[in-house]
């Protein structure tokens, strides 16, 4: 066999973390980094690397990382880069977003993508054609030594040593940096490995889009068709990260302030909604103005509006500088006021009390507070049918379901969504604890360690993509059993405006 360089072991070397390198060079630099696996010189070149898989196929290894330099295809990636394999020769590599985060929060750039093994030095005049089929980076290993994996996690770890701009003059001081990088990722590999077991994920059911973030989304999906880009939507239509970067590559322009609308440019108003002066101020201007509002928010709104008229002090419950409190309050600012807290109901003091809710609050949250309004106002009214979401309400009971059962939960959603924030806390309350992430990249390995049992679910603006993604990532880590808890079943849907009806 190739080159073994040894590392101190408590049981069988052939077990555990399995690092392949195809130059000593290389090798050694991993060596210099790791602690706890055993880390192999396969030879330089396709012929050496797939001898070398044929014999190692059969070793008793449990999880298979190869390290070591690569040709960059594409103009952003510069020297010293890491460039973590999607896939490469076939070999799907599942963990690399959750192995990309991780190296990203230590510090390193990280590309995410396929690589590409081809038998000979990459030319400059080839790089662009290499490119052209997806791939990000190019070697003449990783294809045949991946596939010795046979099932078993895999991760695939390229430093970039040189560039389609000086693909042999840069090769030098390139690689330097690389070998640095490759030395330095080491532990993030050794982090990885620990965490790689089978485990269980328990689905919340219901879970992802409500029926008022897909009719949101459908508005400008459609406004685009329509009259193509640009379509102007104040503030993001939906508070996630995935949806918002969607419609912006097809040729969505969000702005914070209609100021920033063309004149007699076409304008969506978000899924939040908003107050009276923004309308009037989109009609002084005279933009087209298509109204995403949740049906569910503008029910919030006139609820506002009627009670104010009927000389009501209107008590909204609900989080300071979220949008669609701006909106509420907007409807009827002389009446209406904001209170988060217990605090907030002791400083009240009106004689006739109504009460509303932001539509995403905690269903625990909110009865506290509306308690503690009927307490000191026991005249209080209250809306005439619950303020919250059906959507929001029956995420939390499924969250809760789940989070009984699991070591710890995952919420897919972004950082603004308020809906996302709330499953986390019925979760905390629960005992459970519970994260949230964009996509599979925020996992952070140590979330996992010990646990067999993880929770999965997504706020309401959260795309279904992004949980079938996470499954798919923790799937790279070992065998993987998913299993459902559907506490209800939704039906609801939204008409949509007649501007994109017609």
């Amino acid at each position: 066999m190739t080159e073994t360089i040894p590392r101190p072991r408590t049981e069988d070397p052939s077990d555990g973390l399995l690092i392949c390198s195809p130059m000593r060079i290389e090798a050694r630099a991993v060596r210099r980094g790791a602690l706890h696996a055993t880390v192999l010189r396969t030879g330089y070149g396709t012929t050496r690397a797939a001898g070398f898989a044929e014999e190692v196929t059969h070793e008793s290894f449990c999880q298979l990382v190869i390290m070591g330099v690569g040709a960059a295809l594409t103009a952003d990636l510069s020297p010293g880069d890491l460039v973590v394999a999607t896939e490469v020769g076939g070999t799907l590599c599942p963990s690399a977003p959750l192995v990309a985060g991780e190296l990203r929060r230590a510090g390193f750039t990280v590309h995410l993508g396929p690589v590409v093994t081809v038998d000979h030095l990459v030319k400059k005049s080839e790089r662009t054609e290499l490119a052209a089929t997806g791939a990000i980076l190019a070697d003449m290993e990783s294809a045949p030594l991946a596939a010795a994996a046979a099932g078993r996690p895999v991760v695939v770890i390229r430093a970039v040593s040189d560039t389609p701009d000086r693909p042999v003059a840069g090769i030098v001081t390139g690689g330097l940096a690389a070998l640095r990088s490759l030395k330095a990722a080491v532990p993030v590999v050794e982090r990885w490995a620990a965490v790689c077991a089978a485990r269980e994920v328990l689905l919340a059911g219901p879970r992802s889009f409500c029926a008022g973030v897909e009719r949101a989304i459908e508005i400008v999906e459609k406004m685009l068709d329509k009259q193509g880009a640009p379509i102007y939507v104040r503030k993001e239509i939906v508070h996630n990260k995935r949806v918002v970067g969607d419609l912006r590559e097809r040729g969505a322009v969000f702005v914070d302030e209609l100021d920033e609308v063309p004149d007699g440019s076409t304008v969506v108003f978000s899924a939040h909604g908003v107050s009276p002066a923004v309308r009037s101020q989109a009609a002084a201007r005279g933009l087209s103005v298509v109204d995403a509002t949740c049906p569910l928010v503008s029910k919030v709104h006139a609820e506002a509006r009627r009670f104010a008229a009927d000389g009501y002090t209107v008590a909204l419950i609900g989080h300071a500088g979220h949008e669609e409190v701006e909106g509420t309050l907007g409807e009827a600012p002389e009446s209406t006021v904001l209170v988060q807290s217990a605090e907030d109901v002791a400083n009240l003091e009106a004689d006739k009390v109504a009460y509303l809710m932001q539509t995403t609050l905690s269903v625990d949250e909110a009865a506290e507070m509306s308690n503690a309004l009927r307490e000191k106002f026991p005249q209080v009214r209250a809306p005439g049918s619950d303020d919250i979401c059906y959507a929001t309400t029956n995420r939390q009971a499924a969250v809760r379901d789940i989070a009984a059962e699991s070591d710890v939960v995952l919420v897919a959603g972004s950082k603004n969504s308020s809906n996302s924030v709330r499953l986390v806390e019925v979760c905390e309350r629960e005992g459970t604890p519970a994260y949230l992430i964009d996509d599979a990249s925020d996992i952070q390995l140590d979330w996992l360690a010990g646990a067999s049992r993880i929770g999965l679910t997504a706020g309401a603006s959260a795309p279904p993509a992004v949980v079938s993604e996470i499954v798919s990532a923790l799937s790279g880590l070992g065998p993987v059993s998913v299993s459902e808890r559907v506490t209800t079943t939704e039906s609801i849907r939204f008409g949509l405006p007649k501007e994109v009806r017609q």
